[in-house]
Order: C-alpha cells, then sequence, then structure tokens
C-alpha cells in the first residue's frame, strides 16, 4: 500500500463551489481506477473554521503502477494544467483497518503527522505505532484508517475517514470529504503491511 496527497492552498476569497462542481462532475472518474484502492476527495475551507481553502486529495494506493498511471496519465495533468503542479507528498504503507462504521460514507478525513525522533529506534517507533493504530481504527465512528510513513524525513502519518461530519477534536487536520472512490477498497488488506 502506498498513500499520496496534494494539497493545492486556494486565495481565501476563493468560490469554494468550483471545486465542489468539479468534484461532483469528475469524481466519479476514478470509481473503477486499476490499481487505486481509494481517493478521498477532500477540502478544507475557511469558512468552516479552517485557516485555509484547501482542495487536498488523499490517495491509498494497492500497487506502484496504478499510483504512476495516474501521476503521468491524464488525470493529474488535469490538476497541473489547473492549478499549476503541485508537490506530491508519498508515504509507504504501514497498517491498513476497515472500522465499526465501515459501511458508512465517510463525512469527514483526519490526518495526523507525528516526527520520529532522532533518539528513537524506528523499528520500535513503527511496532509501537502498528499497534496503537489497530486500536484507534476500531472506535466508533471509523469508516477506514491507514498508517504509514515518509522514511526521508522520519514522520508518521495517520489518516482516518469518519462516518458523518464530526471527528475527535484531538485527530489532528480535518477535512470534509466531498466524495470516496474506492475501487480497490477491499484489497488493501488488514492490518500491518510486511
Amino acid at each position: 500500500m502506498h498513500a499520496m496527497q496534494y494539497e493545492i492552498t486556494l486565495p481565501a476569497d476563493y468560490d469554494m463551489g468550483i471545486i465542489r462542481e468539479r468534484v461532483a462532475t469528475k469524481g466519479h472518474l476514478l470509481d473503477s481506477f486499476p490499481g487505486l484502492g481509494l481517493k478521498a476527495y477532500l477540502v478544507r475551507e475557511r469558512e468552516t473554521g479552517s485557516p485555509v481553502n484547501q482542495y487536498a486529495p488523499f490517495y491509498l494506493w494497492g500497487t506502484p503502477e496504478g499510483m504512476n498511471s495516474f501521476l503521468w496519465g491524464p488525470g493529474f495533468q488535469g490538476i497541473v494544467r489547473d492549478f499549476g503542479r503541485p508537490v506530491v507528498q508519498h508515504w509507504t504503507g504501514l497498517s491498513y483497518a476497515e472500522g465499526p462504521a465501515a459501511a458508512s460514507a465517510p463525512g469527514t478525513a483526519t490526518r495526523r503527522r507525528t516526527p520520529l525522533g532522532e533518539g528513537v529506534p524506528p523499528g520500535d517507533a513503527v511496532a509501537d505505532a502498528v499497534a496503537g493504530h489497530a486500536r484507534a481504527a476500531r472506535r466508533d465512528g471509523v469508516v477506514a484508517s491507514a498508517l504509514a510513513v515518509d522514511p526521508r524525513h522520519w514522520e508518521l502519518l495517520a489518516f482516518t475517514l469518519w462516518a458523518g461530519t464530526e471527528a475527535p477534536a484531538d485527530e489532528g487536520e480535518r477535512f470534509r470529504v466531498l466524495h470516496l472512490s474506492a475501487p480497490g477498497r477491499a484489497g488493501l488488506g488488514a492490518g500491518r503491511q510486511w
């Protein structure tokens, strides 16, 4: 599993209805994309308390071929054409879990980044994080959750989809989910990814 996200930060007075319309008309195009586990079409909006207006889709890829096909194909080229080339963040998957609300449509997503200190043995930190992720994914309201690591910056990433429009306050950055494409969600595999 590979996690990927890019963030397109928009002007404070940007009409976010443009993004909602874009997702409403084009979101379904990845509903059967080969190699894609899931794509959450995420936004943050100043009018709802976010510090920024932002379009920030999050992907879990079941295969590197699927991810490469998307990045070098027409889908991502449309993003580059319309918004410029964003930085694409990428993490190696550590763990994936379906939550108690797996049958629900997600309305909210959270993302929490945790740096691994220089004195922390990475193997121990990852083992502890995977064990904690398994417990966290069983909480009420969790649709699905992924844990990943960026070994370049030694940063853990916890990404969770939540049923409804509320998520616990201490879960990190919050996003609204406009659409979920999940053609390969069942194939992401439960638990540890190695």
